[in-house]
């Protein structure tokens, strides 16, 4: 029997749509459930544990009790055991180190996760590079290169384990930012460390890389562009990023680096939205969403712009969609295409193929999205 742990971080992501930007310490946390937050970390892990039907005789799954592990499990009829831990109370940083004791000592061959940097965090201070790890994406400001593209992904990755056909295991960044910092809108990114992956290039996000000095003159061209183009009476909902900092600068509107800002005319309609200030202000209206991919890791949606939900893209329009990206940034993806990752399955399909991309002032290529 393959044994493999699991560990659910229930409240990973939760301050995305609501515009946290993260959920690390109970303060945040407390205001993400006041702001409507729900948790969906779970769902993501089922979507991953899915894939594993076909070899479920072969598979033992050790987890946590309740929300942390042992639900997910149950909603997939998967074989498995608990270790011992409380299934009622709130979970903290430290119940997610005990489950790491205890799959050391059980000798698990993997450990599976489903969080984000804080979690992968919190795995690392415990398990160091021991043992194999594979993380769900679930949280928010996914830096670290240990997690998958997406569950499904993770899901046919961790069956690519259990299955023995991955011939490679490589040394991969666990990194976290400070969120008090990260609200503000600066990022200090801090290396904690390397934890060992399975390798397989097309299921692994990588890490994620920030924008050069020399893109300055080239964000600015793509600024002048979208400008160029904004229509009347029409809210243009601007993501996260420096290349889509640009444009705000250009108009000379207050920009939420780190956040989701709103224009309408040329003026600024809100900054800082979260989901349901979003879905409040494109009511009835004419929207663009106006986003650029992250660097390196090449997400359209759902790292960093989870304010920008399957709701309000569905409201939008998938067709009401500008991306933004310098060529620099174009070309240090390697051919590695977009992806998007939503939490919507069918929304994340619908949006796979070919997207126009602009590049400079007039100049557009045609990328390669993903799912």
């Amino acid at each position: 029997m393959f044994k493999l742990g699991l560990i659910i971080n229930p409240i990973a992501g939760m301050g995305g749509r609501v515009g946290l930007k993260g959920t690390d310490g109970p303060e945040v946390l407390a205001e993400a459930k006041k702001r409507g937050a729900e948790p969906g970390a779970s769902i993501k892990a089922e979507v991953s544990l899915s894939r594993l039907t076909s070899v479920r005789d072969d598979l033992e799954v050790i987890t946590c009790p309740g929300i942390m592990g042992e639900m997910a499990v149950c909603n997939t009829g998967l074989n498995f055991r608990l270790i011992k831990g409380n299934a009622v109370r709130e979970t903290t940083f430290e119940d997610t180190i005990h489950a790491c004791r205890e799959f050391l000592k059980e000798k698990v061959e993997l450990i599976v996760f489903a969080g984000g940097d804080g979690t992968a965090r919190d795995v690392f201070r415990e398990t160091s590079d021991s043992v194999p790890v594979v993380g769900i994406p679930a949280g928010v400001k996914i830096h670290s290169a240990v997690f998958a593209v997406n569950p499904i992904r993770a899901g046919d990755l961790i069956l690519s384990c259990i299955k023995g056909s991955i011939k490679e295991y490589r040394d991969a960044e666990v990194m976290d930012i400070d969120e008090d910092l990260y609200r503000s809108g600066r990022i200090m990114a801090k290396l904690f460390g390397y934890m060992k992956i399975p390798f397989e290039k097309n299921y692994l996000q990588g890490l994620k890389s920030g924008s050069p000095v020399s893109e300055k003159y080239a964000q600015e061209a793509i600024a002048s562009d979208i400008i160029e183009n904004m229509v009347e009476n029409c809210c243009y909902l601007i993501g996260p990023g420096t290349t889509t900092k640009a444009i705000m600068d250009k108009l000379g509107l207050h920009n939420t680096l780190l956040g989701i800002d709103a224009v309408f005319n040329k003026k600024t309609a809100g900054n800082d939205l979260n989901e349901e200030q979003i879905l409040g202000l494109i009511n009835g209206e004419k929207a663009m969403i106006i986003i650029t991919p992250i660097g390196g890791q090449a997400y359209l949606f759902g790292r960093g712009n989870q304010q920008i939900s399957s709701r309000v893209i569905k409201i939008a329009g998938d067709d009401n969609i500008i991306i933004a990206a310098t060529s620099d940034k174009i070309t240090s993806l390697k051919g590695k295409p977009f992806y998007v990752d939503t939490g919507d399955r069918k929304l994340d399909n619908q949006l796979k193929g070919f997207i126009p991309v602009i590049t400079g002032f007039r100049q557009r290529i045609v990328y390669k999205v993903e799912c």
